[in-house]
């Protein structure tokens, strides 16, 4: 009788083990959200953060886990499509938050996502982190949501002087997404700024257009019947592909000048001989990198198959944002509330990030003041370093 109360006991602990074993393992998981734009309009962008991502999360398991309080957790991620769509990213980021339980996201990238989804975020009181959103408003009175890029109001300027440094110029012409918070905002602040600059009327014309639009003649005839000295145009690559062609079919032989959502390695599939030698400002030069920057382009060439874009890096920096402030917390909570306040708050002390794109400084919210860059477009397609601005 004893023998089989014995047996029975043995029985009963291992059952009761093996039950208990699934939950103590995903215990020991930090699950972090990513809401990209995976398919829609700009299909790369949302490939780029989640190769970037992979490859990071690779590197972490491979060797045990991240390690915080002297305990090793394996990172999960979770990937949503917003489909390019602001309902859609508000949708994504609901989900990630309230059925996947995840205690931090990164993305959107496009700030027609990122606005609406970091105020989602925010009133959810998870942490957020965009790579790629420039627009004030993604952060603006968001003490939940961070980001690694720069601001369009320090973009916009630092587009404007090289501009007129360049090409000489005196007169503008702008084309923009009406519909698009980041190209709108984008678009405003540099009017302003080079009407400032320049004087009123420099700007000769000013010309919008919908997201979903494929035909630009209009706007594009009455932009080089102004005679600008240049044309900029703060709009996605596949909007900028279409924009430059039809400009030279409509005889415009001047310069473009662009903005970091040209940084697409999509764009020159795309856009060609009719971006070869054109400007932009972005986050980083990826021809003549140095570094760890080198080594993760490098990388990626070797996994991917292509050049990783501005999205990448800033995904890759993203990313690395966030498990810094899980390591600084010093402990990981196994409840998802808790786990957010802890990794939200060491988010916010941390004062300077040593980036791929370059280094950071936070000055109290979640925006960083870094540099911008600016690079050409060579015949090979390739973004070339021209010069480095940074926040005076």
């Amino acid at each position: 009788m004893k023998r089989l109360l014995g047996f029975s006991s043995l029985v009963f602990v291992l059952v009761l083990c093996a039950f208990l074993a699934p939950a103590q393992a995903k215990d020991d998981v930090i699950k972090i959200g990513f809401n990209l734009e995976i398919t829609g309009d700009i299909p790369k962008v949302g490939e780029a953060s989640k190769f970037a991502a992979e490859m990071l999360k690779e590197d972490i398991n491979s060797k045990g886990g991240l390690e915080v309080g002297g305990k090793k957790y394996k990172v999960e991620f979770v990937y949503e499509d917003n489909e390019a769509k602001a309902e859609s990213a508000v949708n994504a980021a609901l989900k990630l938050i309230e059925q996947d339980k995840v205690v931090a996201i990164v993305g959107p990238n496009s700030s027609k996502q990122a606005v609406p989804a970091g105020g989602t975020c925010n009133d959810n009181e998870t942490p957020m982190v965009s790579p790629w959103s420039t627009n004030p408003n993604t952060t603006k009175d968001r003490p939940w949501v961070f980001r690694a890029a720069f601001l369009d109001p320090f973009q916009a300027p630092v587009a404007a002087n090289f501009a007129a440094k360049k090409f000489g110029a005196k007169k503008t012409a702008v084309i923009y997404d009406v519909s698009n918070d980041y190209s709108k905002g984008l678009a405003e602040d540099f009017k302003a700024y080079w009407e400032k600059k320049q004087g009123a009327g420099t700007v000769v014309a000013y010309e919008s257009h919908g997201t979903k639009d494929q035909d630009f003649s209009a706007q594009l005839t009455k932009i080089v019947a102004a005679k600008p000295d240049f044309i900029f145009i703060p709009d996605n690559y596949n909007q900028v592909a279409l924009i430059a062609k039809q400009a030279h079919d409509l005889g415009w032989k001047g310069p473009f000048m662009g903005s970091d959502a040209w940084g697409s390695a999509e764009l020159m599939p795309l856009c060609g001989k009719d971006c070869v030698g054109q400007y932009f400002s972005t986050h980083y030069a990826a021809a003549g990198a140095t570094g760890a920057t080198k080594e993760f382009i490098d990388r990626y060439i070797k996994k991917y198959g292509y050049e990783p874009d501005d999205v990448a890096a800033l995904t890759w920096d993203s990313v690395r944002l966030v498990l810094q402030a899980v390591k600084e917390a010093g402990k990981v909570s196994d409840k998802p509330k808790e786990e957010r306040k802890l990794i939200r708050d060491a988010l916010a002390k941390i004062p300077e990030f040593d980036g791929i794109t370059g280094k950071m400084k936070f000055v109290g919210n979640g925006d960083p003041s870094k540099c911008a860059v600016i690079v050409q477009i060579s015949e090979d397609g390739k973004f070339v370093f021209n010069e480095s601005v940074c926040p005076e």
